[in-house]
């Protein structure tokens, strides 16, 4: 039998991008028991309160809801415990020295199966000012109505 082939995306962390600037993106591993792993496979999972932690030269993923797999008996996990990143030393030692800046964090933005295992992509992110998701939105809310006085002049 072939394994699953490419990417199955199981959650993904849109309130990150509102609430920061995304500056560097990585992707790592996650370890994980196995009622974790079938709950992710049923598709729950959020990622709204997770954020990453680095503790004596390992990273770890906090905060983060996998619901208990609903066909799970007493070897259950618990919803929002800590899970270890797989992660190399060098990354781990960047990404430290870039959080030890003033507002910089480290949050998943999804979580994904690729080829059968459990990954998620994390930022080094710095956080937004309340003005700057207002100009974001007016941005964005811009490039949306000039799209459509394109499409309307286009199409007469």
């Amino acid at each position: 039998m072939a394994k699953d082939q490419g990417r199955k995306l199981v959650a993904s962390n849109k309130k990150a991008r509102h609430d920061y600037f995304i500056e560097d993106v990585l992707e790592a591993g996650v370890v994980l028991a196995g009622t974790e792993v079938k709950a992710l496979r049923a598709g729950r999972a959020s990622l709204v309160d997770g954020f990453v932690s680095i503790d004596r030269g390992e990273a770890w993923l906090e905060g983060v809801h996998i619901p208990e797999y609903s066909q799970g008996t007493w070897t259950n996990h618990a919803p929002r415990r800590k899970r270890k990143l797989l992660l190399h030393r060098q990354e781990i030692e960047r990404l430290e020295s870039k959080t030890r800046e003033r507002g910089q964090t480290i949050v998943p933005l999804s979580l994904y199966f690729l080829d059968g295992r459990a990954k998620v992509e994390i930022a080094v992110a710095r956080g937004k000012k309340e003005y700057d998701k207002r100009h974001t939105l007016r941005e964005k809310q811009d490039e949306r109505e000039a799209r459509r006085a394109i499409f309307s002049r286009n199409n007469r």
